[in-house]
């Protein structure tokens, strides 16, 4: 039960910083492209992951060298980067045209896959998982798509976003209890930051003066989304189902919400607080265990 309070403290954090960082991802629109966004933000992310790794290592007697040599690890690192990578471009992309609060919730709609990819992978699922899924799609969808009367191009590509990164919450639900979870955050975004440069130079014309301008967007989905918050997934994992971690992990569209009010003075309508409330309760009803059947003597 500790380790699981953990794991639920671990993804919380994570969505927190997610849910803050599409306005930094927003704001980093107005200075770089997508392709070069992503790029210096994972480069960024493995700066900073470096002495993070390093010590820890310390702290826990582990030798710094010797912890890179586990194969699974590479692979598993890879793995987790190939979607990833389709994910955060696609959703960076789509960031051009559609405003953060939509784009929060169709990129949360990963809830609804995840659990389907388990049930693909003979995974039990609570009883309640379903019904907890049908009040976060409802929450979202009052968060962010009510009054909203015509599609925008970017939404298929949010959508294709959400699938990506339930192939990476698969991913990550398999490797992490195997391997070190910073080390697989590292060369997830190792792996990420060279195929979105390759997009960078094929797309796009990076520019210095322009990449100095976006640093303080930067740094913040650098530093902390794509380096703690993703090491927090990987950690949070650990410990959870990957249909129980998506739901805690869907927050991040209220979370998103909040701090638009908070930080940005934005008020929060009536059809908004009921989202945040669906999606509240969504996440503590998954959290409750239903009662066992009892088996006949």
């Amino acid at each position: 039960m500790k380790n699981k309070f953990r794991g639920i403290a671990f993804l919380l954090t994570a969505t927190i910083i997610w849910g803050s960082a599409f306005v930094a991802q927003s704001r980093g629109m107005d200075y770089i492209g997508p392709f070069t966004f992503q790029t210096m933000r994972g480069v960024f992310a493995i700066v900073g992951l470096l002495p993070i790794i390093f010590i820890a290592d310390k702290l826990t007697g582990k030798s710094f060298f010797s912890g890179w040599k586990n194969p699974k690890l590479w692979l598993g690192g890879s793995i987790c980067a190939i979607p990833l990578f389709f994910a955060a471009n696609l959703q960076q992309a789509a960031l051009v045209s559609v405003d953060a609060g939509k784009a929060a919730f169709l990129t949360a709609m990963y809830i609804v896959i995840v659990p389907i990819f388990g049930i693909f992978r003979k995974q039990k699922i609570s009883a309640m998982i379903p019904i907890c899924v049908l009040l976060c799609v409802g929450g979202l969808y009052c968060l962010s798509c009510v009054g909203v009367d015509r599609v925008q191009p970017g939404d298929l590509l949010l959508l294709l976003s959400a699938l990506m990164f339930a192939v990476q919450i698969t991913a990550v639900d398999h490797f992490a209890p195997e391997v070190d979870g910073l080390r697989l955050n590292f060369i997830q975004s190792l792996v990420c930051t060279i195929l979105s440069s390759v997009l960078m130079f094929l797309f796009e014309t990076p520019s210095i003066g322009a990449i100095v301008l976006c640093v303080g967007p930067l740094c913040y989905a650098g530093f902390l989304s794509t380096g703690v918050a993703y090491s927090m997934q990987i950690l949070g994992q650990k410990e959870l189902d990957s249909s129980t971690a998506s739901l805690i992990m869907s927050l991040e569209s209220v979370f998103a919400v909040l701090c638009g009010a908070i930080l940005l003075k934005e008020t929060m309508t009536g059809w908004e607080i009921l989202g945040c409330s669906l999606v509240f309760l969504a996440v503590i009803l998954s959290q409750i265990p239903l009662p066992r059947k009892k088996q006949a003597t």
